[in-house]
């Protein structure tokens, strides 16, 4: 497992802080527009901006039909699965509910990235996302117990729909990102992926309805610009140096970040119970990217050679 150095741990904190950012930006944006919609344009506008950079720099397009068909692949699992089940979720359940769900992501990827990618996790590795998802749930707590509302099913399909659509997209760009240009790739797929939503969005809403006033503009702009285009450039680039796995663990810093940020934005209040639960999460990441030394053997190696005994 590679050691991440200095600027990849700045880059990834970057992304997980701009993911953070877009739940109070989709909380100010979703009263004035239908949900898919606005989640089209939160892709489009992200997808196309990349390509006219793209463009731009002369940087190199996809060009084979195994490309495009990955990033094809990609643009349906991140941008119009993902998207779709955030911006519906919103309506059925909390957000701490959501905050878990979501938050089981990095744990279905370190399943997958065994059998697709031969990228496996140590004892140490599974105890630290164990360990950073517990602190996640010990946060999401409250909301948890004082969920009431029976269509939260509904909320926890939507949500488990949008991890898994993530969950196989990162596994996909992991692959892809090692011989198609970041840049070009991510605007494909948040275009493509975007033209999926546009038809769900045509055929489910009546997209007239929008109010584009400036709280609409600024939730809008705040997403499509740093919330995905820029965050999704910088995480394709992060997956073209370290495994899946050990980037993904950082992900648990995303609540983290939005805790804070209700502190300094929203009045809201960190309990000692939160701020032991926030030393859990930062012990689990560490521990998930701990240097691996030479006695450390990934589980399934040790398994297939207690059974060659």
């Amino acid at each position: 497992m590679p050691s991440i150095n200095l600027r990849l741990r700045v880059l990834i904190i970057i992304v997980m802080f701009l993911w953070a950012i877009c739940f109070p930006l989709i909380v100010i944006g979703l009263p004035h527009a239908p949900h898919v919609t606005f989640a089209t344009l939160r892709a489009l506008l992200a997808g196309v901006l990349l390509l006219t950079i793209a463009v731009i720099m002369k940087r190199p397009q996809p060009n084979t039909l195994m490309d495009w068909f990955l990033i094809s692949c990609i643009g349906l699992g991140a941008t119009t699965l993902g998207f779709f089940g955030m911006f519906h979720a919103s309506e059925f359940v909390s957000p701490g509910i959501a905050t878990v769900i979501a938050n089981t992501q990095p744990l279905m990827a370190a399943m997958l990235t065994g059998l697709f990618l031969k990228e496996r996790l140590n004892q140490r590795g599974i105890t630290g996302l164990a360990l950073a998802f517990s602190g996640v749930l010990i946060i999401a707590l409250p909301s948890l117990i004082s969920e009431t509302e029976s269509s939260y099913n509904i909320g926890i399909f939507y949500i488990i729909l949008s991890a898994l659509g993530i969950t196989v997209s990162n596994i996909l760009i992991r692959r892809a990102a090692s011989h198609i240009d970041a840049l070009s790739a991510m605007g494909w797929q948040l275009t493509i992926g975007s033209l999926f939503l546009a038809m769900i969005s045509l055929l489910t809403e009546d997209i007239s309805t929008i109010t584009w006033n400036g709280a609409f503009i600024v939730s809008l702009l705040g997403l499509a610009l740093p919330g995905t285009a820029l965050a999704y450039w910088l995480w394709c680039h992060v997956l073209e140096d370290i495994e899946l796995n050990q980037a993904n663990a950082f992900s648990f810093l995303v609540p983290i970040f939005g805790l804070v940020l209700g502190f300094l934005f929203f009045d809201e209040e960190i309990s000692k119970s939160t701020t032991i639960s926030i030393s859990v999460i930062i012990l689990g990441i560490v521990l998930v990217n701990w240097p691996k030394s030479k006695s450390d053997t990934p589980l399934s190696a040790e398994k297939t050679n207690q059974d060659n005994k």
